[in-house]
């Protein structure tokens, strides 16, 4: 079954030897991409400087509950 070209590929985009759904069963087990806001990428600029600060935070709300 031939499709028709997209108008918006460009001809040096080659798929040919591409796989079909090679990250389909990753895909469909989920994704937990988080995008932050710029003002706070500055000062989280790393995925562990963000899961620290997410992991302090559920501390504080856990002792706060515990109290």
């Amino acid at each position: 079954m031939k499709t028709k070209a997209d108008p918006e590929m460009l001809p040096e985009y080659d798929f040919s030897k591409g796989t079909r759904g090679k990250f389909a069963v990753r895909y469909r087990a989920g994704s937990n991409v988080v995008v932050i806001e710029d003002d706070l990428a500055t000062s989280f600029p790393t995925a562990e400087s963000v899961n620290a600060a997410l992991r302090r935070q559920l501390e504080v709300e856990r002792a706060a509950r515990a109290t």
